[in-house]
């Protein structure tokens, strides 16, 4: 087939995948420079075909893994904007009806066949959520080198969903007030202790300790205890703060009288959610808080498996519960839920934060973990932005207590003190 007429073929797949909205606000480029402008005066990306087979290899079934593996390895590449590349694509993966989608496997299959590099995956071993596999499946995403995350996370560090408050723009003072709206929330006073579970690189139990608190972290990331601690030294705080590279389900007899676990519950597994919130539960002295602030399924009536690329390449055994099932296998171990919080549109936009800050920073998070790493999180990120944006996933901050023998909890009688 001449390359002329395998351009003719690649450009009518996609016509035919995007319908009337194909080039409607992007371009499309080949691998031999063959470009197909948009048709509006609106151009937010464009679409690069690197390879002549590369739509064949990211159409392929499942679209989401496939397509993510092609974009990893560079033989599909966006430039512009990426959360509009990856919303147009959804929009069109959506579109096709069962007639249309076997016309147009009939077209991939006339495509040719490239040999193409594999994108990095998982490769865990042994029944899933395990102390083994869970070490072994947080090493594969948090032990990145420290660099790579401050190529696009804040100052401190912080590695989930900002708030972002009235008068708040920049990230890193969005990922301050999230702290502060954490510690706020738990009503944290001098003197307390506090337990941070999946603490990340510390930032929390820093924020904790210079509240006057004694504050533990644990991680089950070796990078991350090492940094959190070196980052707690040279504060000055170790007398208040330290961090553990320890396992949830090993606490053993340690009691605190708050708890916060930050975008750790995801990691958990809906068969060991009971026994997570058992541990949690009994980790909390009688009439103490405890915040759990995780991402959450909200697809109505749907209950169905993760994105198989970011469960393979990404996060693997993660999984993600409707905020509905989680609090009330909460409430089975014990907690009585106070407030509930949904910050999935902070999420949408500290996302693509992220994103921007990763792409301004392509060298230096390159130079830190390798051109697939940058890939894929500059992939996942902008997909996820997309799926927070369109209320698919959610973001929960769920008030949790252990009443006291009388019934008692600590929280004030109002909310009045959270906006103060």
């Amino acid at each position: 087939m001449s390359a002329s007429a395998t351009v003719a073929r690649n450009a009518a797949v996609l016509e035919s995948v995007f319908g009337d909205r194909f080039r409607r606000d992007f371009d499309v480029r080949f691998w031999d420079g063959t470009t197909l402008p948009s048709i509006t005066a609106e151009r937010r990306f464009t679409f690069v075909l690197n390879e002549p087979g590369a739509l064949r290899a990211a159409f392929a079934p499942p679209f989401e893994l496939h397509a993510g593996e092609a974009f990893v390895t560079g033989a599909i590449e966006i430039e512009g904007d990426l959360v509009a590349a990856v919303r147009a694509f959804e929009q069109a993966s959506d579109r096709p009806s069962l007639v249309e989608r076997a016309r147009i496997a009939l077209m991939l299959a006339r495509l040719p066949r490239d040999g193409h590099a594999h994108a990095p995956q998982a490769k865990l071993h042994g029944a899933t959520h395990t102390r083994e596999r869970d070490r072994a499946a947080i090493a594969f995403h948090y032990d990145q080198p420290v660099a790579f995350y401050e190529s696009f996370l804040d100052p401190a560090l912080v590695y989930s969903c900002a708030y972002y408050d009235d008068g708040v723009a920049d990230l890193a003072t969005a990922q301050q007030a999230k702290l502060e709206h954490v510690l706020r929330k738990l009503r944290l006073e001098s003197g307390m202790t506090l337990l941070d579970i999946g603490c990340g690189w510390g930032a929390l139990v820093i924020a904790a300790a210079k509240r006057g608190a004694r504050a533990l972290g644990i991680t089950l990331s070796r990078i991350q205890h090492e940094e959190a601690n070196r980052r707690i030294e040279a504060l000055s705080l170790g007398d208040r703060a330290r961090v553990e590279l320890l396992d949830y389900r090993d606490l053993g007899e340690r009691r605190f009288d708050r708890i916060a676990s930050i975008g750790m519950v995801e990691h958990v597994g809906r068969e060991k959610l009971p026994e997570y919130f058992r541990a949690a539960f009994a980790a909390l002295r009688p009439g103490g808080l405890f915040l759990n602030h995780g991402i959450t399924e909200q697809s109505p009536g749907r209950i169905g498996p993760s994105n198989p690329f970011i469960r393979r390449h990404v996060f693997p055994d993660g999984d993600l519960v409707a905020i509905g099932d989680t609090l009330a296998i909460a409430e089975r171990s014990g907690f009585e839920v106070r407030d509930v919080e949904n910050l999935r549109e902070h999420y949408a936009r500290t996302l693509r934060a992220w994103v921007v800050n990763l792409e301004a920073n392509a060298d230096a998070a390159i130079a830190a973990a390798g051109m697939a790493a940058f890939r894929t999180w500059r992939l996942y990120m902008a997909a996820s932005a997309v799926s927070f944006e369109g209320s698919s996933i959610g973001l929960h901050q769920s008030l949790l207590a252990r009443p006291d023998a009388d019934g008692r909890v600590m929280i004030p009688a109002t909310r009045r003190d959270l906006y103060r």
